[in-house]
Order: structure tokens, then C-alpha cells, then sequence
């Protein structure tokens, strides 16, 4: 999968790295501000059940 985005990717090794970089940071930034926040209601992370 890593081969065909990274042979895919324009330009010499220097923006073909700044490029993975942005995809990587843009990636982060949808699941924290989009997905995550819908995700939150449903899985509640914050009602934890200790037994005895």
C-alpha cells in the first residue's frame, strides 16, 4: 500500500516526504475534529465498572 501512495507522490524524495507529511498531518487532523467527536456519544470512555 506504503509503494503505490509513495510512487504515486510528485517530485524528488525531499517532496515526496513533505508530501506523506501533510497526508499524515491532514489525516490527524479529520479524525480529531470529525470522527472523533462523533465517535464520543457512542463509546463512553468516561463510565468505567470496576468488579470485584
Amino acid at each position: 500500500m506504503y509503494g503505490w501512495l509513495w510512487r504515486g507522490l510528485p517530485g524528488g524524495t525531499g517532496a515526496k516526504l513533505l508530501a506523506a507529511a501533510l497526508l499524515v498531518a491532514a489525516a490527524v487532523a479529520v479524525l480529531w475534529y470529525a470522527v472523533f467527536p462523533l465517535l464520543e456519544p457512542v463509546v463512553t470512555l468516561d463510565e468505567v465498572t470496576v468488579r470485584k
